[in-house]
């Protein structure tokens, strides 16, 4: 997508908290992308919309809805 994201994470550590991962997560891709783009300065909007995925159905529906976001999107 031009203006967002998706991500699907499965946790096996979870000795970590989730907004310590997505910090790490943000950080890391943040320095990356600016790298890449010759920028600097923040890279991520503040807020992010996160969700736990509870059964096989609803990972299926979030994985369906993650591949056909850029096709409905048109790109």
């Amino acid at each position: 997508m031009s203006n967002h994201v998706h991500i699907l994470l499965s946790f096996y550590d979870e000795s970590k908290p989730f907004f310590r991962v997505m910090q790490s997560h943000k950080s890391f891709t943040a320095r990356k992308c600016n790298k890449l783009l010759g920028r600097s300065g923040p890279f991520w909007q503040d807020e992010s919309y996160d969700h736990w995925v509870r059964d096989e159905e609803e990972f299926i529906r979030i994985v369906d809805y993650i591949e056909n976001n850029p096709v409905k999107a048109g790109l």
